[in-house]
């Protein structure tokens, strides 16, 4: 895959490219289908940022494009925000809405977050790893690992979620542009392929807007 984020072919690798393409391949079908809505507005944000497009296959391994995923830890959204991370970049969260699971803002939060990683690890694997447990565990690996700052070298040091989380982003980039290799399809989806937005300046009730559409 051409790409400046370095993608390396290994064991470790091997393995969640096999998941995606056996145990995994329903999943994959799905976010097929809802990668036709979702990317456009992932590119968008990340071209302006100047990122990398590849990035936009990060919320497959965070949420598999599910904008309601909810994890243990409570990170939620497509990018799977914190509580606390998605305050800091301007998601609105209290008892009557949740900005981490809308995806245009929590999309542009990402893409700031996600350029700021990489002015302060000028590497796009340690951002990657650093998107998934936060600066302060990268950075005591890079410490572990006196200094080293290549994330196959700080693997070993890294939380064991993160050993996974570069290896399956690879894996990610990879099912998207070869999935034709392996027999998988999109499936049949009801997402529109875009949106609009609607400025209202009165009142209307939900029935209107249900009846509609």
């Amino acid at each position: 895959i051409p790409s400046i984020i370095e993608m390396p072919f290994n064991d470790i690798v091997k393995k969640h490219i096999e998941a995606y393409t056996t145990r995994l391949r329903n999943k994959v079908s799905f976010i097929l289908a809802a990668a036709n809505f979702y990317m456009p507005l992932f590119e968008e944000a990340l071209d302006t940022y100047d990122l990398p497009l590849e990035l936009k296959y990060l919320p497959i391994i965070e949420s598999a494009l599910n904008p309601t995923a909810l994890s243990r830890q409570r990170a939620s959204g497509l990018w799977q925000f914190m509580l606390r991370t998605g305050k800091i970049y301007g998601l609105e969260n209290n008892s009557l809405v949740d900005e981490r699971r809308d995806p245009i803002k929590s999309t542009w939060a990402a893409a700031r977050y996600l350029k700021e990683l990489y002015a302060i690890y000028g590497d796009w694997n340690l951002v990657i790893a650093a998107y998934n447990c936060g600066p302060g565990n990268v950075n005591k690996a890079i410490h572990r690992s006196g200094g080293a700052t290549d994330y196959w070298t700080i693997y070993n040091h890294l939380p064991r979620e993160t050993r996974g989380y570069v290896p399956a982003f690879i894996a990610a980039n990879y099912i998207m542009n070869y999935y034709c290799l392996h027999g998988i399809s999109p499936m049949n989806s009801e997402l529109p392929m875009a949106t609009d937005t609607l400025m209202i300046s009165r009142d209307i009730h939900f029935g209107q807007v249900s009846d509609l559409c």
